[in-house]
């Protein structure tokens, strides 16, 4: 490999316009879609970064060989793990959802996994519609076979916590196949989705700063629900929702556990002892304290050198950069942080 080692888990490809989506599609489904997105919480501002708009024109994120000099060149990066936004989450039909999603990854292993991907280095997601797990488990098996899927990925946005029972058919897929199911927040109280927050924020900063809570919520009752235990080969990547939170989360629900055991007994081991074993997070967006000794003995306390791995979140307006999200750390946790956990963890 002559790139130096950098793992990227969370890029974001776009289609050039609809019509690369709607190619895939059949009717009536084909004419049904416009496009997708997340609904009123828009950054009022702009959503990507002011320099990343392709000089050929197109949206941020649609040009391969852009992307290829401002990301994968400029930061000498071995793999980009590539997160489409399809946005098929909220929809309250589960046949149109499924087959955006389904539209979306034929897509995207026609283009940035083939034609633009002559290095191998990218690497791609399975979206899904998780209103339909029979559907999505159907889709996952469709692709789990193919070179450069690496991992299943979902919205954070739901109608009810992922460890309930009704979203087994997706674990058993990807338990069977070995694929990681990465959440990324996007559709959170959007179309048919619950609001993680008591009721719905009034701006996009009072939205976007709340995300965790979902993701919170999420990993609660994967490991109370015993999904873990019943999946044994389950991995989950929680992808952008930040870090911080976990310390903190872990002792509290430890201590729940002490007394309240007796309510899950299929929750063999004390909670925090799933993590390393089947839980990741991606480190963007990386809350950075004024002081850098701060962040180090966070990312110590939640076993960082286990279980964080590197994202930039291009081309979104919040981009981190390898050079300048992390403060100096030692040189074997920046490289378990920077490669080896997502090398592991995608078998690359």
């Amino acid at each position: 490999m002559s790139r130096s080692p950098i793992i990227d888990c969370d890029v974001h490809p776009s289609p050039k316009s609809i019509e690369e989506i709607r190619s895939y599609m059949a009717q009536p489904w084909k004419d049904r879609y416009n496009g997708g997105g997340r609904g009123f919480y828009g950054n009022p501002l702009h959503g990507a970064r002011l320099d990343a708009k392709p000089p050929g024109g197109g949206p941020t994120g649609s040009d391969p060989e852009f992307l290829r000099k401002q990301l994968i060149e400029e930061y000498d990066e071995a793999h980009a793990i590539l997160l489409p936004r399809a946005f098929c989450n909220l929809h309250p039909d589960p046949d149109y959802a499924t087959a955006v999603a389904a539209a979306f990854n034929d897509w995207l292993a026609d283009t940035w996994l083939s034609k633009y991907n002559h290095d191998g280095v990218f690497k791609g997601s399975i979206t899904i519609a998780h209103q339909d797990p029979q559907a999505a488990a159907k889709e996952i098996e469709r692709w789990a076979g193919h070179p450069h899927f690496v991992q299943v990925m979902t919205d954070s946005g739901a109608r009810a916590p992922f460890g309930q029972r009704q979203y087994y058919p997706i674990y058993e897929a990807c338990n069977k196949y070995g694929l990681p199911l990465a959440i990324h927040p996007g559709t959170d109280g959007m179309g048919i989705n619950q609001q993680p927050t008591p009721g719905y924020p009034t701006h996009y900063i009072e939205w976007h700063t709340c995300l965790s809570l979902g993701f919170q919520a999420h990993l609660v009752s994967f490991i109370t629900e015993g999904v873990f235990e019943r999946f044994p080969n389950m991995k989950v990547v929680l992808t952008e929702g930040g870090v911080s939170w976990l310390p903190a989360l872990m002792w509290r629900l430890d201590a729940e556990y002490k007394a309240l055991r007796y309510e899950v007994p299929w929750v063999k081991r004390k909670p925090s002892e799933y993590l390393r074993d089947h839980v990741r997070l991606s480190s963007q967006p990386l809350e950075r304290p004024d002081n850098d000794q701060h962040l180090l003995q966070v990312l110590e306390m939640m076993d960082a050198e286990h279980i964080l791995m590197f994202a930039s979140d291009y081309p979104h307006w919040d981009f981190d950069s390898p050079k300048f999200a992390f403060p100096k750390m030692p040189k074997n946790l920046r490289r378990r942080i920077f490669y080896e956990n997502a090398k592991e963890l995608y078998k690359l």
